[in-house]
């Protein structure tokens, strides 16, 4: 069983038991979370599609972490002239564990 979940811009195909980083939303560390963005669901032998997404499936997670990733370096340069422009970054995050898929 398995669903593909959209959140923070991105797609994230997720199953009971499994861990992910997405990107930081609210919440502190052990609070229980529904993601209600369902793609598409799957349960072994059926597949759903959503158009564009189904509002009959629910995913919850529980928050495990908020942290920050590794830094990431941003280094601009033009030859011959004299200009140079570097930059750092974390970006923030939140690990999450999933709970269930359930359909309402």
């Amino acid at each position: 069983m398995y669903a593909v979940v959209a959140t923070g811009g991105k797609q994230y195909r997720v199953e009971p038991g499994g861990m992910f980083r997405i990107e930081k939303i609210g919440g502190e560390v052990g609070e229980t979370i529904s993601l209600d963005e369902v793609l598409m669901f799957s349960d072994g032998n059926d597949v759903k599609v959503g158009t564009p997404r189904l509002d009959d499936i629910t995913v919850t997670a529980n928050i495990v972490e908020q942290g920050k990733a590794k830094k990431i370096i941003v280094f601009k340069q033009k030859r011959r002239k004299r200009y140079r422009s570097k930059r750092g970054h974390r970006q923030e995050y939140t690990a999450i564990k999933i709970e269930t898929i359930a359909e309402k």
